[in-house]
């Protein structure tokens, strides 16, 4: 009976029973002593009360009801396929522990394993094979590490247990991210410990720049594929959790991380899952793209490419975001859905805004970092830069970055090929840092060069032509007003600045000031002056007599003046000036 379910034990503990000896059941043997009275027969029509019917009472009673007992008894079904199968064991196991996960745990008392502190909290790891008490908090991630045992097959029965019994898709999303870190140890190098040679071939660690990365991301291409050609049985169980994960990951959003996504979809690709699964991952990726990271993004090109790092899968990555940015701008099922969620249309669209240009930032650093692959084609470059619409980016400096990195490593491009390249950036997007730097770099064609230059003559003249009185007067009345809340989200040497900027208007206010009464002390002066000059144009109005005489007068001082002139004594020049002024100025009266 070489075929018998649950072995030597299991028919040793059938053949006790059929000869009266007592037999302990437990959660380690029950499972293999019912399969094994499966096999042997044991019903009620031999004899009532036979081992079927104890074995099936033990479990419905005892294993069922204890959350230990059932992870027991589920564990140890792996080594009795199918038996275990076909009598249902596995599926009533499954549903039990779903329906533990899913219950309020303050409201049951069962035991539990309880394994590393590093998932769950120290607090509940501190007491194993207890129930928690009343008044402890249980975290909601209590049940990840027992269900994390479990074979891959039979975890997924028990999350698809757990989604049927409604439970919160971020729950069941972590529980997957816990799975595979426990499972796949090449998925995440920072719980790696230190000799695992696993953790230590990690792809992880390719997604660092430079080049002893990509020499380890090889090493680790050399040796799946060893591994592939072999059949290897390390590399068809993680294939198989691999598309097993796939298939449960929750169709929300937000369900699990994007980097754990991107991890996932490294590792598919590496172990040459199904294209399928890989194009679903992909698009899981593409849903949030924007919350992903260049060191998550820097894939090396395992399928033996040209380029350094798997270009080509970026680009459908963004093609995928791309695609599901305008299913949700143009849905009008999901734009309610966001009005309600975020309380307006305008916030539902600035946050397609924030995610394009988040997404147009990530692109721009991976470009700049794969631009130094000198097998990089042109095409692949310029394909990848233009993927984005223009409303996505609103300064070109981080594309201009890679533009330059991208000549740099390219120094035999001909005037053609660069003009084509430096086709890609707006110059008008350029900052006024990135516009010195252009103007000065030989690299770029003369006729971008110019471009940059003309751009920034046109910034500094709209500039000037937008400074004008009323728009600096407008101007300063609101930052006036906002003054506060400027300062208050302004680093401490902007404060600084703005205190000495503040001061020096003040000054310049006083000095107006004065200027000011200045010129109206002069305005006064004007008037009184003016007041003068129309009195003494009244004299004009007299008789013609008294001219008359007046001339006459004056001609006989005149005469006898310069008669007795040599006779006289001299008369000081003083005098005699005053008196030349005097008739100056009553001549010109006159």
């Amino acid at each position: 009976m070489d075929d018998i379910p649950g072995g030597e034990e299991a028919f040793e503990l059938a053949a006790k029973f059929c000869y009266g000896i007592a037999v302990d059941l437990t959660a380690g043997n029950i499972s293999g002593l019912r399969c094994a009275a499966e096999y042997l027969e044991m019903t009620e029509d031999l004899e009532e009360g036979n081992l079927i019917f104890k074995a099936e009472a033990f479990l419905s009673y005892v294993v069922l009801s204890s959350w230990r007992d059932s992870i027991v008894v589920l564990k140890s079904c792996e080594k009795l396929s199918p038996w275990a199968e076909n009598l249902q064991i596995v599926r009533r196991c499954s549903e039990s522990i779903a329906w533990k996960a899913c219950a309020n745990p303050k409201g049951i008392r069962w035991s539990y394993t309880g394994r590393t502190a590093k998932i769950s909290s120290p607090k509940w790891n501190d007491m194993k094979d207890s129930s928690p008490s009343r008044n402890q908090q249980v975290p909601p991630d209590w049940w990840f590490e027992d269900a994390s045992i479990l074979r891959i097959d039979h975890f997924v029965r028990v999350i698809t247990a757990i989604k049927v019994k409604g439970m919160r898709f971020e729950l069941v999303g972590a529980s997957i991210m816990h799975y595979a870190t426990k499972w796949l140890p090449g998925l995440i190098s920072d719980t790696a410990t230190p000799g695992d040679e696993a953790s230590n071939c990690s792809l992880s660690n390719s997604s660092s720049s430079g080049g002893g990365s990509w020499k380890s991301g090889l090493h680790m291409v050399v040796t799946r594929t060893k591994d592939d050609n072999t059949s290897s049985l390390q590399a068809k169980e993680q294939r198989m959790i691999i598309e097993s994960l796939v298939s449960i990951i929750p169709p929300q959003k937000d369900s699990v991380s994007c980097s754990f996504l991107l991890r996932l979809l490294r590792m598919a690709i590496m172990l040459k899952v199904a294209p399928a699964l890989v194009t679903e991952l992909e698009k899981r990726v593409g849903m949030q793209f924007e919350q992903a990271t260049l060191a998550d993004l820097l894939i090396p090109s395992y399928n033996k490419g040209e380029t350094m790092y798997d270009v080509d899968l970026v680009q459908r990555l963004l093609e995928h975001f791309i695609v599901q940015e305008q299913t949700e701008s143009s849905s009008p099922s999901r734009n309610s859905f966001s009005d309600k969620q975020h309380m307006g249309m305008g916030m539902g669209m600035g946050c397609i805004l924030n995610a394009k240009a988040r997404v147009a930032r990530l692109v721009d650093s991976y470009l700049t970092e794969v631009s130094r692959d000198r097998n990089l084609s042109l095409t692949k470059f310029q394909v990848l830069a233009e993927a984005l619409p223009e409303s996505a980016r609103t300064c070109d400096d981080g594309l201009y970055r890679a533009i330059d990195s991208y000549l740099k490593a390219h120094p035999t491009l001909s005037e053609h090929e660069r003009k084509r390249l430096c086709r890609v950036m707006d110059c008008q997007k350029l900052s006024i840092d990135a516009c010195l730097h252009a103007a000065q770099n030989e690299r770029l064609p003369l006729r971008v060069v110019v471009q940059v230059l003309f751009a920034e003559q046109v910034k500094i003249s709209n500039a000037l032509a937008s400074s004008s009185v009323k728009d600096v007067e407008s101007e300063s009345h609101a930052m006036v007003t906002n003054r506060k809340t400027l300062l208050e989200g302004t680093p401490q040497s902007f404060q600084e600045g703005w205190t000495a900027a503040k001061k020096d208007i003040n000054t310049l206010k006083f000095e107006l000031e004065s200027v000011k009464a200045k010129y109206m002390e002069l305005q006064n002066d004007l008037a009184s002056l003016q007041k003068q000059f129309d009195k003494m144009l009244k004299q004009k109005h007299t008789s013609a007599w008294s001219s008359g005489w007046k001339k006459l007068s004056k001609l006989g001082r005149t005469t006898h003046l310069v008669e007795n002139q040599d006779d006289s004594p001299k008369i000081p020049d003083s005098l005699e000036q005053n008196r030349k002024t005097t008739r100056r100025w009553r001549n010109s009266i006159s």
